[in-house]
């Protein structure tokens, strides 16, 4: 188990010229490889550079680089012009696409005993290490698995084994992880690299990836600089969890904003090319939960939002259910057994609940009054509330709009925001 490369602080702004560097002599050291894997985030995690590096190791590997799998979880496919803007040169004939339903290997299973233990008696069933078939039987001889490491709602800080288990994982392992997570309580883990549901990845990667080809995780750290633009403030290339770790250390410095004071009113603004859906425009809910007021409102400017999730059944369970808390979410899962198939899908419904302690009000530029209400939240007209909050006037943090201090948010997806009083310990 090694660790290929390391560099990166709260203040480091990585040049292009040293990422590249630093990959190349961390892919040097792996010796002669003849097939290799990418397996890179997509184009909901534009952000993190990955397109970048994915570009940067098909110029290192050439035609020896034959697949590239975008991790997409439950995600859609991506498009031509999405695969263009996120990878650049790489060829689009080396894309792959995952099918979470289908295209699955079952590696092994977590014992019931194990979940039972880390979910503190919650839940005893067991966990399906579950991976796209492209990664065990595909004949590669690396899988290069390469993301940002961020705080995230699911498992406490994004990616490392994550990226293989659910960004390539099946329907049984992202269900029952995922439902981990809320069952566990997202506030609990948000920010936090030892989780359940980490423990349980974990748990995974040591015991059952011994039939698969050596994998070597390329780990980002991101956000922005003082001029507002996005600098990669770390880098970590390892095969073992290390380099999660430390680019975990760093991201809690970098992502990860502590208030001394709560926000009474937040406005977050969803890139439309980004944010499509409440599955993914829901970040603005869940990464500033923490930072949020008893009373506060918290106002989504959604102009690309058309839809509630991206999957058709889970979509369908959205709309009908809508996000109507815990209590109701999870009798819901014990009579009906839709959505008892689909635990990740009851997870999201808690996850973008503000539990009735919180106005979520959503201004999307694609869905109507009636199925933002109906989803339980509030509705907000997309060009008043658009006109009023001027994106391109405010600054990420606190402004004041109308004799009015408003907290400002412009990607959810770089961070977290927790206040000190509430954040648990």
């Amino acid at each position: 188990m090694s660790l290929f490369f390391s560099a990166g602080s709260a203040t480091t702004e990585l040049s292009a010229a040293e990422v590249k560097a630093g990959l190349f002599s961390a892919l040097q050291q792996l010796g002669d490889r003849k097939r290799v894997l990418a397996v890179p985030p997509d184009f909901t995690r534009m952000h993190s550079q990955s397109g970048v590096l994915t570009e940067y190791a098909w110029e290192y590997f050439g035609d020896r680089l034959v697949d590239v799998l975008p991790a997409l979880g439950t995600h859609k496919p991506m498009t031509d012009v999405e695969i263009a803007t996120m990878f650049g040169a790489t060829p689009r004939g080396l894309f792959r696409v995952h099918d979470w339903r289908n295209d699955i290997v079952t590696l092994g299973e977590v014992p019931g005993e194990f979940m039972h233990e880390v979910s503190e008696g919650k839940l005893d069933y067991t966990w399906p290490a579950q991976v796209n078939k492209l990664l065990r039987d595909g004949g590669h001889d690396l899988i290069l698995s390469i993301g940002q490491v961020v705080p995230h709602e699911v498992v406490g800080m994004a990616n490392g084994s994550k990226n293989i288990f659910v960004g390539t994982g099946g329907v049984m392992g992202i269900h029952r992880s995922h439902f981990l997570g809320a069952v566990y309580g997202m506030e609990r883990m948000m920010g936090r690299a030892d989780t359940p549901v980490r423990r349980v990845l974990n748990y995974a990667s040591e015991h059952f990836t011994g039939g698969l080809p050596q994998i070597v995780y390329v780990q980002t750290v991101v956000n922005k600089n003082a001029e507002g633009k996005l600098v990669i403030r770390g880098m970590y290339i390892g095969d073992d969890n290390e380099c999660f770790e430390l680019a975990a250390k760093l991201s809690l410095e970098c992502n990860f904003l502590m208030m001394d004071r709560e926000i009474k009113k937040a406005v977050v603004f969803l890139d439309p090319h980004e944010f499509r859906s409440t599955w993914l425009g829901n970040k603005s809910v869940y990464r500033t939960r923490m930072a949020l007021a008893d009373d506060a409102e918290l106002i989504v400017l959604a102009l690309g939002v058309h839809e509630f999730g991206e999957d058709a059944a889970i979509d369908a369970l959205i709309r009908k259910y809508g996000y109507c808390g815990t209590p109701a979410t999870l009798a819901a899962v014990k009579e009906d057994p839709a959505l008892a198939g689909n635990l990740s899908a009851a997870a999201h419904l808690i996850h973008g609940s503000s539990e009735g302690r919180f106005t979520i009000r959503y201004c999307p530029g694609h869905l109507t009054r009636e199925e933002i209400e109906a989803a339980h939240f509030e509705y907000g007209d997309l060009a008043e509330y658009s006109a009023k909050y001027d994106v391109t006037k405010l600054v990420d943090g606190w402004n004041m709009v109308d004799g009015e201090e408003i907290f400002f948010i412009s990607n959810p997806g770089l961070g977290l925001w927790a206040y000190r009083g509430r954040f648990l310990d």
